[in-house]
């Protein structure tokens, strides 16, 4: 018996209970919704019973008991991780593609993430190893992973055999998981990725590439310094990407009043064998190093005496948002259940 590669069972065919489905009104607005039998769902334009699309094909039009029509599509990739159960924000598509591409994630690779967040990065970089690849995730918070893991699960409606999700400190964890050098590739989502650079050296493989994903231009220059500074990597490559859609009706064609412009930064350097050293680019020689001064700004950092001990990189420092247990938990329960339901659909024989 084949099923096909993970998770192609819930994108195409006649649409099951258990899969998400997304409405979009005559307004353009999408709605997202988890199809159940019996399931009913109600809006201040009517009520719309699931029985009506379930076995239909999707891209139809559907009207409600009160007429009013929606589109029915099921979420791409980018629809689906903005409109999941989530406990911390989420990498944004445009971001997670330059992540894929950037790394060069390939099929079969073996992938160290760390930060999994609400899981939004692990799903692109799941369906970019393939099934015969791995991916293992490091979270320090619990609810976190569960949210990821349901969420993650949800979207190929099944467990997916190449993942594994470890609880704890990844510079830590990563060394009693991994073997030295077996890993094709490491991402990381996190406040301090420099934290974790010994460990990365040591489980890298030769030419492994490494991409951190990071928020604030003081965390990018604090990182970019230390891989200099560790003589094992290539010259760091730093990127953004901004996103901007465009209004084309007839003759009026002009960009769109909104964009998601800035997001993260991109950091990206490849491991160096143990004996070489990288060269130094001319374009360097150039460049101030950096001053005590500005050593002395990093939080955290005790390039001085006069540093301020209290410093740190922290959520509150970087003027991110944190995430409370409470909202934690119930993001991983709703999580939960969508992936519950979306292991109920059966897959092609």
């Amino acid at each position: 018996m084949t099923h096909g590669p993970i998770g192609a069972h819930m994108r195409k065919g006649p649409l099951r209970a258990g899969q998400r489905v997304q409405l979009t009104d005559r307004k353009g607005k999408p709605s997202t919704i988890t199809l159940q039998e019996g399931g009913e769902w109600h809006t201040h334009q009517g009520v719309l019973r699931h029985d009506t699309l379930i076995g239909q094909t999707e891209g139809i039009v559907v009207a409600n008991d009160a007429g009013y029509e929606y589109q029915v599509l099921r979420p791409l990739l980018n629809d689906y991780v903005l409109s999941m159960p989530r406990g911390a924000t989420v990498v944004y598509p445009k971001d997670s593609a330059q992540i894929v591409q950037v790394a060069d994630i390939f099929p079969g690779a073996h992938v160290v993430e760390a930060g999994v967040g609400s899981g939004a990065l692990s799903i692109s970089l799941l369906r970019a190893v393939g099934d015969e690849g791995t991916l293992h995730s490091y979270e320090r918070r619990e609810d976190f992973r569960d949210i990821a893991v349901g969420n993650v699960e949800a979207f190929f409606g099944q467990e997916h055999p190449g993942w594994q999700v470890h609880v704890g400190d990844m510079q830590e964890e990563v060394l009693r998981v991994e073997e030295p050098v077996s890993v094709d590739r490491v991402v990381l989502d996190m406040l301090a990725p420099w934290e974790c650079l010994d460990a990365v050296k040591q489980i890298l493989a030769p030419g492994g590439v490494w991409v951190s994903y990071v928020a604030s231009v003081t965390q990018m220059s604090r990182l970019a310094e230390a891989l200099r500074a560790s003589g094992g990597f290539t010259e760091p490559e730093a990127h953004e990407t901004m996103l901007r859609t465009w209004n084309v009706d007839g003759l009026a064609v002009r960009p769109d009043h909104r964009m998601v412009a800035h997001t993260g930064f991109l950091l990206s350097a490849r491991r160096l064998a143990d004996d070489q050293t990288p060269l130094q680019l001319k374009k360097r020689e150039k460049v101030s190093e950096a001053s005590p001064e500005d050593r002395a700004a990093w939080p955290g950092e005790r390039w001085k005496d006069d540093v301020d001990a209290d410093q740190g990189w922290s959520a509150a420092s970087l003027k991110t948002r944190t995430i409370t247990g409470k909202k934690g938990r119930k993001a991983a329960a709703y999580a939960q259940k969508i992936a519950d339901q979306a292991k109920e659909v059966p897959r092609d024989e």
